[in-house]
């Protein structure tokens, strides 16, 4: 199973791939930790990374793509993965495209965690005033401005990648609003679904070989019919006697 998870900061993404991947014993791959183990473990994609970082600048499409194609080829992946936070962009969508063409690989299905800002917003301030009237310490992503940022920077590059897939036929969209638990049953429905409709897929596929071996034997049996007839006819013509005729 190879899924991908959209939805802007605040929809639940995190906790929705980990449950995903308990459920189905697939992998998630973050680009963010990605980038990480490479630079750690010192791979030549790896290193590249390292360098361009300690520059100071963003780290290139090919070069996350590259870190991809590693990991999705490492053994704990072979049954599969959830990307959360890659494709960001329309152009790392067609980069992943042909990623997973090369390996002839096919991704499952792209669900969208939908939800309402204003609302997400709301639940942030309402959230730093509960902690700061107990005195507890907020954490840099605990501020409304900030999210406010994130959701513009959502909206223009990641949110074009849902006409993207509704293209190609392959977006759902979940609820993200509603309980957790309730989220989670949505998107086991969508993967049920799914599931359904590739197993019916596969064994159509099967059927067709089928078919075709069997018009395929029944040619070669009339062709050998044929063929029998037409040396019997030109045996009996040689001896000179008539072919008698079959009752």
């Amino acid at each position: 199973m190879r899924l991908i998870l959209l939805g802007p900061p605040g929809a639940g993404k995190g906790t929705q791939a980990q449950r995903l991947i308990s459920k189905y014993r697939i992998v998630q791959l973050s680009t963010g930790d990605m980038l990480r183990a490479a630079v750690a473990a010192g791979t030549p994609v790896g290193l590249r990374a390292k360098a361009i970082m300690e520059r100071g600048e963003l780290v290139p499409d090919e070069v996350v793509v590259a870190i991809i194609a590693d990991r999705i080829d490492q053994p704990d992946a072979k049954r599969g993965f959830v990307l959360d936070g890659f494709p960001r962009t329309v152009p790392q969508a067609e980069a992943l495209d042909r990623l997973l063409a090369e390996r002839r690989m096919t991704l499952d299905g792209v669900i969208e965690l939908r939800v309402d800002e204003g609302i997400l917003i709301k639940r942030i301030e309402t959230r730093v005033a509960e902690m700061t009237a107990r005195g507890e310490k907020l954490r840099a992503d605990d501020n409304p401005d900030v999210l406010r940022g994130r959701l513009v920077a959502y909206r223009a590059q990641t949110a074009p990648l849902t006409d993207y897939y509704a293209k190609k036929g392959m977006l759902k969209v979940v609820d993200g609003m509603a309980a957790i638990d309730a989220v989670t049953a949505a998107i086991d429905r969508l993967l049920s679904k799914l599931g359904s409709a590739k197993a019916k897929s596969a064994k159509a596929k099967g059927k067709k070989p089928a078919a075709k071996a069997k018009t395929k034997a029944k040619a070669g049996k009339a062709k050998k019919a044929k063929a029998g007839k037409t040396s019997g006819k030109k045996a009996a013509k040689k001896s000179g006697k008539p072919r008698k005729k079959r009752r």
